[in-house]
């Protein structure tokens, strides 16, 4: 745990049902009216989002739809919304979906007023520089960019899937409506409600953890633990998907201002090499990797483990660690999270490509966070294993 943190959010965040219909309001208070609104295909023939542009209209508040967006979005998807952008005279960007649209948005803004190519912001770079402000509107509980300083862009010339920081990558201004949720299918609220306790997790055991992250940690953890089998069994539980929507964005809080590690670092190349969604990834790996690295922090882990429930105060650290491992393993099972085997990636495409995951894996710095740090053969080793 680090001694002292730099934490940032989104200055305005309001949360609650149907608070998506008051961009307008939210963006009059701002002193902005030319959004550039940046969606998916999918979500841009959905009633709420013609609902939002009426209401914009009515305020006098000319918007234009670019609704190019593809999930885990490259380089050249990012070029197009950039020259979308450099078509008006924007003073905004609103960023309406999951992670890809959020994270589309983040890089446009950021292109769009400053320039350059997606590589020479990504990692080891942090990015601070101001940009064209950017509006989150989430309408899956999962990936919390909403509220994140981070974005993640394929490189459409060498399939690397890059991590992005800074500031200039945080929205100035989240709406967090849960009612945006209800429809989600049972596979997409499975991976993006395990994307999220991963985030919760590693903030929490994070070599950069600290206690404000802590608290949002622990919090959002608890929450989705108890609420993401109901999401996942009983589609329309309002109550459960509000709970799981507010918990994502708190566990979004914690690791963007402590660190993701070695699931996330592992998870990317997987992304980018077989496009397996990245909350589908991630949860592919959580328990291989919480395995892993239990035994370099049982402390942590045994906390984690108590907070979901899955373990008694009267337990050892190491018991209560090993427990959470466990519970990992069933919660994948009861969501039907498949390995890279089921998922149907072949398997010598997958041996041949775990170099060359291993070594973007560790370049990402990721990793490095973890309560285990594990070098590139050991992270050749995991990859290996998880197709077993």
């Amino acid at each position: 745990m680090t001694d002292t943190a730099s934490v940032a959010l989104p200055r305005i965040l309001r949360v609650g049902g149907g608070c998506s219909m008051e961009l307008a309001e939210v963006l009059e208070s701002a002193g902005l009216a030319r959004p550039l609104i940046i969606t998916d295909p999918f979500l841009a023939a959905q009633p709420f989002l013609a609902r939002i542009t009426a209401r914009l209209a009515e305020a006098g508040i000319e918007a234009e739809v670019f609704s190019e967006v593809r999930p885990d979005p490259t380089t050249d998807s990012i070029d197009l919304g950039v020259r979308a952008l450099r078509r008006g005279e924007f003073d905004c960007v609103v960023g309406i979906g999951g992670g890809s649209p959020m994270d589309t948005a983040k890089a446009v803004a950021l292109l769009g007023s400053r320039g350059g190519a997606m590589r020479d912001y990504k990692a080891p770079a942090v990015t601070d520089a101001p940009t064209l402000p950017v509006i989150a509107i989430p309408t899956t509980a999962g990936s919390g960019s909403e509220c994140t300083r981070f974005t993640i862009i394929t490189d459409s010339a060498t399939n690397e899937k890059m991590l992005c920081a800074g500031l200039a990558f945080l929205p100035a201004i989240a709406l967090i409506d849960y009612t945006l949720t209800m429809r989600m299918p049972p596979r997409l609220t499975a991976d993006t409600g395990v994307d999220a306790l991963v985030h919760a997790v590693e903030a929490y055991v994070s070599r950069k953890a600290n206690p404000f992250t802590d608290a949002l940690a622990l919090t959002a953890m608890r929450t989705l633990f108890a609420n993401l089998r109901v999401s996942y069994a009983e589609p329309a539980n309002e109550q459960a998907r509000a709970q799981m929507m507010i918990a994502a964005t708190q566990a979004g809080m914690a690791f963007s201002n402590s660190s993701v590690a070695l699931v996330h670092g592992m998870s990317r190349p997987i992304g980018a090499h077989f496009h397996v969604a990245h909350g589908l990834s991630n949860a592919m790996l959580m328990p291989t990797i919480t395995a892993y690295s239990v035994d370099a922090a049982p402390d942590r882990y045994a906390t984690c483990a108590r907070t979901v429930g899955v373990a008694s105060a009267d337990m050892t650290d190491s018991q209560a660690a090993r427990r959470l491992v466990t519970a990992l393993h069933d919660l994948n099972a009861d969501l039907e999270v498949p390995g890279p085997r089921r998922y149907g990636i072949p398997e010598d495409s997958w041996r041949e490509s775990i170099p060359v995951m291993a070594k973007q894996a560790k370049a990402s710095g990721s990793p490095d966070n973890n309560p285990r740090v594990a070098s590139i053969a050991e992270i050749e080793d995991l990859y290996r294993s998880l197709w077993k």
